[in-house]
């Protein structure tokens, strides 16, 4: 019920206050005998009649001034002005009306502000996370969702995020603790570094519960730089010093004895050359090495096609292979599906492979390049269709305790056959760590005596798309 009707006494005073100075007045007159009775009470009578009529045309104007506005509170649009009997009942309805138009303006622009920053927040770059009391995520941008997967939402943070570190940082600002920054390392699909920042939020003119905002800084590159710095010096400073001390011991040996014999002349300056291109191919190999650990973290987008670039490295390999012998073979079925991923890249993988293939397998021997696709992938391996290229020597095998060290930098099974053939000892390392870009596998399987199989396995195209979340 509304106000008018549960309290008539205010029509009442109302009518009162309208009727009882004139009644006043016409009683006065009417005593002092300036007028007739007769005149009185019919002036008294349309006296009433005026106030109740005034009365009438004020309930029902208050009636639909009322309605009216219950009308604008659930409104989403404009809605035009009742027809109302008093001209001050229509200024007041004017005013509603313009009340809920400016009402319905300012909604309009803070929800066209609010979907921007929404648009904004969902394009960042880095992850930002929402953290209600309880430690659940409550709203999270589409860089969070990528990284740990759309189940983050509406749950424990725990629940996706396995870094003590994180979550105890959470807890205590949570609790009312000041801003923290953390570092979580992320060891799948490829171990990255982010850098956390915990901060505590509570929104401007609200007075509900702490609520945490958590945003994701990746210093991955940051800190593979200093450890490739540091990695370089070191590897660098070992690897380099034999070929150092080999020129050096040379060129005092030209200086001296050997001054003048042509023939050590000959001879040195013959070995002289290939310890600088030794030193040539280990920095560039290290150098190639750096880019691609600095990349690692983020794949590749465009796709390509496998087997047109293994067709082309073998051809530019036929030469190499011709010198000793080898033959090469390609296996390929009529269609494959394409892979996302660096063409340069992957030339490289497999120019390695084959090379390697060719150069540690036995004269006159066959080298094998075969490549099939897979609609499942195995445990251990991608998930989903995958392409594979398996590259298989007939050599002397790799033992089974050398395989899982094969892919370290500067590992050799046999360190003076390595050198003699021109190898660096990051060959393996480059095709670990541009595979591991892709989201691929590689599958080392070797028999002594028999030979060895390298196998490459890269997701295909429409299964490329990996949520990274199992993260500890």
């Amino acid at each position: 019920m509304r106000w008018y009707e549960v309290r008539p006494v205010r029509f009442v005073l109302i009518g009162v206050a309208l009727v009882g100075p004139t009644a006043a007045i016409l009683l006065a007159l009417l005593l002092a005998g300036h007028v007739d009775a007769g005149v009185a009470l019919p002036a008294l009578l349309v006296n009433v009649v005026v106030a109740v009529a005034i009365l009438r045309m004020i309930q029902t104007d208050t009636r639909r001034l009322t309605d009216y506005a219950e009308i604008l509170g659930e409104a989403s649009e404009p809605v035009p002005a009742p027809e109302l009997d008093s001209i001050t009942a229509e200024f007041i309805a004017s005013a509603m009306a313009r009340a809920q138009q400016a009402w319905l303006d300012r909604e309009s622009r803070d929800a066209g502000r609010a979907g921007l920053f929404e648009a904004v927040i969902d394009q960042l770059h880095d992850p930002v996370i929402l953290l209600g009391p309880g430690r659940e995520v409550r709203r999270a941008n589409q860089a969070a969702c990528k990284l740990f997967g759309d189940r983050l939402l509406d749950r424990d943070l725990a629940s996706s995020v396995r870094t003590p570190s994180l979550l105890e940082a959470a807890d205590a600002v949570l609790a009312g603790g000041a801003s923290r920054t953390v570092e979580v390392l992320l060891p799948v699909p490829v171990e990255r570094t982010l850098q956390a920042r915990v901060k505590p939020f509570r929104p401007p003119g609200e007075e509900g519960p702490l609520l945490v905002l958590l945003t994701l800084h990746d210093i991955t590159v940051l800190k593979r730089s200093e450890q490739m710095r540091a990695d370089f010096v070191a590897n660098a400073s070992h690897e380099l010093r034999t070929p150092l001390a080999a020129l050096i011991g040379f060129i005092e040996t030209l200086r001296g004895p050997a001054k003048d014999d042509p023939a050590a002349h000959e001879r040195f300056l013959g070995i002289m050359f290939d310890q600088s291109n030794r030193m040539s191919r280990l920095v560039n190999d290290l150098l190639s090495l750096s880019r691609i650990e600095m990349d690692e973290h983020s794949p590749p987008t465009e796709q390509v096609d496998v087997a047109k670039i293994v067709r082309n490295v073998a051809a530019t390999l036929e030469l190499r292979a011709a010198s000793r012998k080898v033959k090469l073979r390609l296996e390929q079925p009529d269609s494959l599906p394409p892979v996302v991923g660096d063409e340069d890249q992957l030339s490289q993988v497999f120019q390695n492979l084959i090379d390697n293939a060719i150069k540690y397998g036995k004269e006159q021997t066959e080298v094998t390049v075969a490549l099939t696709a897979s609609t499942q992938g195995k445990a251990g391996t991608v998930r989903g269709p995958a392409v594979m290229v398996a590259v298989t020597d007939r050599g002397d095998g790799i033992a089974r305790t050398h395989l899982p060290r094969l892919t370290e930098r500067f590992y050799r099974v046999d360190p003076a056959r390595s050198r003699a053939l021109g190898g660096t000892g990051l060959g393996l390392a480059i095709v670990k760590h541009i595979v591991n870009r892709h989201r691929g596998r590689l599958i080392i399987d070797s028999e002594v005596g028999k030979g060895s199989t390298f196998t490459v396995m890269l997701p295909a195209a429409k299964a490329v798309k990996v949520v990274e979340r199992e993260v500890g």
